[in-house]
């Protein structure tokens, strides 16, 4: 960049020496000879003033630190879009040997091809390609007016993200050339975005996919922007302090996944001027700092009209310190998710394992638990665990095993939601279930069980006392030594008369009899 520069710089993103800035100045600075260029940096510790030069104000910036004044010889402003996608994708033409080997490294291992040539040649035939990534190439906007549609007609998926794109203007105008475009991601670009709807009907007519993360947009921008985008099914707005400011009407209507992650200023309130897209089966809400939610339509044991769809849910990284929060996801139609890691309420407790249990209990329909399946024997095994833990609670609130006079009061239903359908789907917890043990005797971990051989009906029915705590595995071993056959060829169930007819496997030899729920009185099955 010669030092005959105009002032149609101002406001221009440029590079320098890798990092970013935006132009905010272009003149003399006295008493320095010459042209300069004031700049904002994106980091503002890479500055030295806040755009002051001996008491003469050139440019204002955000932060005291976040200016300087450089060379125009120094700046990078970037390449348009043909120019980078060439740079990145386009070969000489070379004579090429039919059949010639060459050597590639994959990881460590270096691999011989053959043809490996013509595979990067068909690459770079601009025309043919569909998916181009153009991250931190210093793409400064769309180049010769045509010049991207007659070159790569067929590009579906784009990613610019990190360049030197400046308004929503030169998106578009990258975008109108591309019938095709699918997927674009603009992450990290600072853009200026236009006060009217800004994008002319059809240009994003195909848009599938779109990623905003980190370039300052607002929830007013947001939406004047995705009204052009008909078809939009994937929305990532993370870090933009976004606050939602009004409810989406006849926009985001087709969005199935939203991710508003690390928006500090989002608070619940906000959440339900979303909570009517009618197609949003996936939100994406980590590090926001929620701490609390509730479905004000929705009394204990029902289910909100708010988020119909919403199937997958992400909270990691919240201040979720209350029990309170998981009885009101309950409330979701749909939800069968759930992502909670780094909360306060999961990382306190000393017992991962009881904490996942409650949740499960607590969550009806959930099916997924921080990226782990929910076995059916696992929920099972949670919410007897849950009715047993909760029985004494249950019992002085009101609760009773005799039907008639099972009358919990509205402050335990309220903290526990779910707790008479457990009791309705497994029976009342019994007296004896209830009661208080000494967990440091042994005897008190004891359980009194029978051991059947459905298929030796010579062997007899015996009894054992076993702890609870006591692995399949060992419960296994145990066997193989009693009854002379091989570990590996045993097989184990059992049942309870809790549930008659129905037998439960017990398929993971790491787990303890505690974990599969089996009880005082309930009858292992063994085959070999």
């Amino acid at each position: 960049m010669n030092d005959t520069l105009t002032s149609d710089v101002i406001g221009r993103r440029v590079e320098v020496n890798g990092e970013h800035a935006t132009v905010r100045f272009s003149g003399v600075v006295p008493p320095m000879a010459g042209l300069w260029l004031g700049v904002e940096w994106d980091n503002p510790e890479r500055g030295k003033h806040d755009g002051s030069h001996e008491g003469t104000v050139y440019f204002k910036c955000r932060h005291p630190t976040g200016g300087s004044f450089i060379r125009p010889n120094k700046v990078n402003f970037g390449v348009d879009f043909l120019t980078a996608i060439k740079n990145r994708y386009a070969l000489e033409d070379e004579p090429e040997e039919e059949g010639k080997e060459q050597i590639v490294t994959i990881g460590n291992k270096p691999v011989e091809t053959i043809g490996f040539d013509s595979v990067v040649k068909q690459q770079s035939q601009l025309s043919k390609l569909q998916e181009v990534s153009l991250r931190n190439c210093a793409v400064n906007g769309p180049g010769d007016k045509g010049g991207i549609a007659k070159a790569c007609p067929n590009l579906r998926s784009i990613d610019l993200s990190k360049n030197l794109l400046s308004s929503w203007d030169e998106v578009v105008d990258i975008a109108d050339q591309l019938k095709h475009l699918e997927v674009l991601n603009l992450s990290e670009n600072k853009l200026k975005f236009p006060s009217s709807s800004p994008s002319p009907t059809g240009t994003f007519s195909a848009l599938k996919v779109l990623v905003l993360n980190r370039i300052g947009i607002t929830w007013t921008e947001v939406l004047r922007c995705a009204s052009g985008c008909p078809v939009l099914e994937k929305l990532y707005l993370e870090s933009n302090s976004i606050v939602i400011s009004e409810r989406p009407t006849d926009v985001l209507q087709t969005v199935k996944l939203l991710d508003l992650s690390s928006n500090q200023l989002i608070d619940e309130n906000q959440l339900f001027l979303i909570a009517y897209l009618p197609r949003l089966e996936q939100l994406i809400l980590s590090d926001i700092g929620l701490s609390s939610i509730h479905f004000p339509d929705a009394g204990v044991g029902c289910k909100t009209s708010m988020f119909p769809s919403l199937q997958y849910l992400v909270l990691n990284d919240n201040r979720i310190s209350q029990w309170s929060f998981f009885n009101e996801l309950d409330k979701l139609q749909s939800l069968h998710t759930l992502s909670c890691a780094r909360n306060p309420l999961t990382e306190s407790s000393k017992d991962a394992q009881t904490t996942r249990q409650f949740i499960i209990a607590r969550i009806g329909q959930l099916r997924t638990l921080n990226k782990c399946a929910i076995q059916r024997e696992e929920r099972r095994g949670a919410e007897l665990d849950y009715r047993k833990a909760f029985g004494n609670e249950w019992k002085k609130a009101g609760g009773h095993q005799d039907p008639d006079k099972n009358r919990p009061n509205e402050e335990f239903l309220a903290a526990h939601p779910r707790y008479q359908s457990l009791c309705l789907k497994y029976g009342a917890p019994e007296d004896g279930e209830l009661k208080v043990q000494q967990p440091f005797l042994l005897k008190n971990q004891l359980l009194t069980l029978k051991i059947k051989h459905p298929n030796q009906l010579d062997q007899k029915v015996i009894e054992k006392r076993l702890p609870e705590s006591m692995t399949i595995q060992k419960v296994k071993g145990l066997l193989s030594r009693l009854l002379k056959v091989p570990v590996s060829e045993l097989l184990l169930s059992y049942e309870s008369p809790k549930m008659p007819g129905r037998e439960i496997e017990l398929e993971n030899d790491q787990q303890s009899l505690q974990f599969y729920s089996v009880e005082n009185g309930d009858c292992l099955l063994v085959r070999w």
